[in-house]
């Protein structure tokens, strides 16, 4: 065969009869003679106004073992064409020279085995406008649902004019933040803007605004967001740094100014920056002097808004004043004292109390947040001697130096004092009263005759015996006798003379009480 005899096809490419693909004109259809392909970049350039796409035939080089042709490449690759085709075609024909291309056929048919197609993303979600000024429009969206296998390259974000379609790329390169900000627009435009998720495969489906977006400054009433933490009291120590950030809104940018009291800040104390959104008050070394009320004014035009700071800077306070040993009894000892003339700025929070014995010369603390201006020590040694210091508190801290007793407290052994108990006896004091009455008796003269009875009475009654009422005094006729109770007369060789009526009386200082009987002297015969 000749040189440009054309070789028979390999059967696994053979193309299809009705396939067809868009040739290059310059570079001629199939492949060159030496057999190198021609790129698909190569293959799909189309002549601008050619009316129908040209045959596309798959190369009619062996496929290599182990590697699956492209199946776009095959459909974008010129197939091989005739020897005499492809000399007259070698040389190149300008485009007014060209000849018109062929009738279009049907795609070629992919081949079953072939790489697989890189998955295009899907679109973004949820974009949304959020912010928006005279100069600018700040956008967010979160990413697509579904990326693909090799990833996500980036986002391009594309605007137009509303009513037209001319869209415009509105970043130069990709990026993978889910926020940009298109700048540098012109006031009063009403754009459409889309953003698209680009990977090797290609675009996606653009996400689009619902509503086109108007380029204008939004008008906000200035309002002062005060932290939770500064509504009350902001307290803050000598020395310590005050660092205050306090967000406001408002459109346009709002004038924002800082007073103390009515006065404006002192720039050697105060440092202020203020942004877009917020203002930083600072203070590198605080002082009591900078504690005050500090007025934040945020202003636009005639709206205004204000807001009050209370800073309040405390330091430790002074000591407690007079302080004195008011008592010292068994093992406890009583104490007080006056407030401090400075409470440091705050109020205070309590009292320590502490004690030294002067052996050994140590502070130990005995009592801490007294509230009260007095206390009491308790659990002292016998022996020793006491003194005692008070310091008083705040949020600050405890007080630089301590208020001392000048007095020491000697805790003493104490005397034993015996104080007998008084005990209530039984009172047996009673009038006389006669448990044992006379009995009357006869008797024969001459013979000795006794009269008993008997008598109980406290204190001891005196016994006074008396004969037809008459008191028988010391006569050595009759012999009378008491024991523990018991009354006695005995009347010595009666006579006749001897009878009558005896009577025992018993008189104590409670009352008296007497017995009376008969004796009867009778005569022998």
């Amino acid at each position: 065969p000749g040189p440009l005899a054309r070789s028979p096809p390999d059967p696994e490419q053979r193309p299809d009869p009705l396939a067809r693909s868009p040739p290059d004109p310059e570079q001629g259809l199939g492949s060159s003679r030496s057999g190198t392909p021609r790129s698909g970049a190569e293959t799909q350039s189309q002549p601008e106004g050619a009316p129908f796409p040209p045959r596309a035939e798959p190369p009619d080089l062996p496929i290599m073992p182990g590697k699956e042709p492209d199946p776009e490449l095959i459909q974008a690759t010129p197939a091989a064409e005739p020897a005499e085709t492809r000399a007259a075609e070698a040389a190149p024909a300008s485009p007014a020279e060209g000849a018109l291309p062929p009738e279009p056929q049907a795609p070629a048919a992919a081949p079953e085995r072939g790489e697989p197609k890189a998955e295009l993303p899907s679109c973004p979600v949820q974009l949304a406008v959020e912010d928006v000024n005279d100069n600018s429009v700040s956008l967010t969206w979160k990413a697509p649902e579904q990326v693909g296998s090799i990833g996500l390259d980036g986002y391009l974000v594309e605007c137009c004019k509303d009513g037209t379609a001319d869209w415009v790329a509105a970043n130069k390169e990709l990026f993978l933040s889910t926020r940009y900000t298109i700048r540098n627009l012109a006031s009063g435009d009403r754009l459409q803007i889309r953003v698209k998720a680009v990977n090797a495969g290609g675009t996606s489906v653009p996400a689009v605004l619902e509503q086109p977006v108007v380029i204008r400054e939004i008008l906000e009433h200035p309002k002062i967001r005060v932290p939770r933490h500064l509504r009350q009291t902001y307290t803050r120590c000598v020395g310590e740094v005050v660092n205050l950030l306090i967000p406001f809104q408002g459109k346009p940018r709002p004038q924002v100014s800082w007073s103390k009291d009515g006065q404006p800040l002192d720039s050697k104390r105060v440092t202020v920056r203020n942004g877009d959104r917020d203002t930083i008050f600072f203070i590198r070394e605080a002082a009591r002097s900078d504690s005050g009320q500090y007025q934040l004014s945020v202003k636009i035009d005639r709206l205004e808004d204000r807001a009050t700071i209370d800073i309040r800077v405390i330091e430790q306070p002074g000591p407690p004043e007079n302080l004195k040993l008011v008592d010292v009894w068994g093992f406890n000892v009583a104490l007080e004292w006056s407030p401090p003339k400075d409470n440091g700025n705050a109020a205070l929070k309590g009292y320590t109390v502490q004690k030294s014995d002067r052996k050994s010369g140590q502070w130990f603390t005995v009592l801490e947040h007294c509230l009260r201006p007095s206390c009491t020590v308790s659990d002292l040694i016998i022996g020793n001697s006491y003194s005692f210091r008070v310091f008083s508190e705040n949020a600050c801290g405890h007080s630089a130096t301590a208020a001392v007793t000048t007095q020491l407290a000697h805790i003493r052994k104490p005397e034993i004092l015996y104080k007998p108990e008084k005990y209530s006896g039984r009172d047996f004091s009673e009038p006389p009263k006669f448990t044992q009455p006379l009995a009357d008796r006869s008797t024969t003269r001459g013979y000795n005759t006794q009269l008993f009875c008997c008598v109980r009475a406290f204190p001891k009654p005196k016994i006074i015996w008396l004969k037809n009422q008459t008191e028988i005094r010391e006569d050595p006729k009759y012999i009378a006798v008491i024991n523990e109770g018991v009354c006695s007369l005995e009347i010595r060789k009666p006579s006749p003379f001897d009878g009558g009526v005896y009577t025992c009386k018993a008189v104590n200082p409670l009352g008296e009480a007497s017995v009376d009987c008969r004796l009867d002297v009778k005569v022998p015969q």
